[in-house]
């Protein structure tokens, strides 16, 4: 933080006596010295004000967050190699970059389509990964009346994306001075069971062709529902949803943290755990309007939002690794 500077060049002197240094001028009067005084103290005050602003403009907005569910559903479905998958992909980059993070794109084909993963990278040392899909499903197969069209997914391939564009912004840059973290968006994830198509398609190429081995991946998706509840995934390494769970009561969201286990999914941390890593998904997978049409934006929560980046910028500040706190397991441990 830049301190606050007195500008004192051209500056109206003070009425009365010249200003005299203690000392030099032992006759200098206390009215002046007070007004120095004071002078300083509002100093003092204007600067702590200023270090009051920078901290509230640097904690996790969930409205900020809400602007990027925003502009992903503005582009309609984002099925995977679709234009507006394109575009979504072209923002996802834009905003790391903005933000100052290191961006990467692994591109690859599969089944005649141009499959790509972004990954915004900051720090050095130990690898922890943060990510979330930004794919929609081409088909609103869930939907009871209306299965033609595609799904907007503002929660689903919107809302994770959201959280971890505005952990970009916010993070503070100590949170990579002894670990290097990744934001990783992913393609292709929400294909699985049309055409014959897996699921997980570009998480899985990320895991296969990973050059170093992370602490843990995190998985984040349908995190905005207003109705939001989410609970252990039976699948996902439990000291690390145990971490983010703690986190979570610290703060007093216990309501909309459950511990206790209710889905088992193959979704994106799959192929990380299956490759021995510790892996977890934070989902609400509950949520009603899952690959519907009526997954749209006004199904979103700003408080929901709020909350999940709150726990998430916590774990990635003060908490990033494990054993940081007792209780914590190895690494090595899915």
């Amino acid at each position: 933080m830049t301190p606050l500077r007195i500008q004192r060049s051209g500056e109206t002197p003070l009425s009365g006596p010249r200003l005299r240094r203690r000392g030099l001028f032992p006759h200098a009067r206390s009215g002046t010295r007070h007004a120095a005084r004071a002078m300083l103290l509002i100093a003092v005050v204007l600067v702590a004000a200023g270090c009051h602003q920078v901290s509230a403009v640097s904690r996790f907005s969930g409205q900020r967050a809400l602007g990027h569910v925003e502009a992903l559903c503005a582009l309609g479905p984002r099925p995977v190699g679709s234009e507006a998958n394109r575009k979504a992909g072209d923002y996802i980059a834009h905003k790391l970059e903005e933000h100052g993070w290191a961006v990467e794109q692994q591109e690859f084909g599969y089944r005649g389509e141009r499959i790509r993963n972004i990954i915004g990278k900051r720090g050095s040392g130990p690898v922890v990964i943060l990510g979330a899909h930004y794919d929609t499903r081409s088909v609103a197969d869930r939907d009871p009346t209306d299965r033609s069209g595609g799904v907007p997914g503002a929660n689903d391939g919107g809302s994770g994306v959201a959280v971890l564009l505005e952990l970009a912004r916010v993070l503070d840059r100590s949170a990579t001075d002894e670990v290097e973290i990744w934001l990783a968006f992913f393609d292709a994830s929400d294909q699985g069971g049309l055409s014959a198509w897996p699921w997980c398609v570009g998480a899985r190429e990320m895991a296969n062709t990973l050059a170093v081995r992370p602490e843990y991946v995190l998985i984040i998706d349908m995190v905005g529902d207003a109705d939001q509840q989410f609970y252990y995934e039976w699948s996902s390494s439990l000291w690390l949803l145990e971490k983010v769970w703690r986190i979570a009561g610290d703060k007093g969201y216990d309501a909309h943290f459950n511990a206790e286990y209710r889905h088992q999914l193959e979704y994106d941390h799959t192929p990380f755990f299956q490759w021995g890593i510790p892996a977890a998904v934070v989902i609400d997978f509950d949520y009603p309007y899952w690959h519907t049409q009526h997954d749209t934006l006004d199904k979103i929560s700003v408080d929901s939002l709020q909350r999940i980046g709150d726990v998430l910028e916590t774990l990635l500040e003060q908490e990033p690794l494990p054993g940081d706190v007792a209780g914590d397991q190895a690494a090595s441990t899915p």
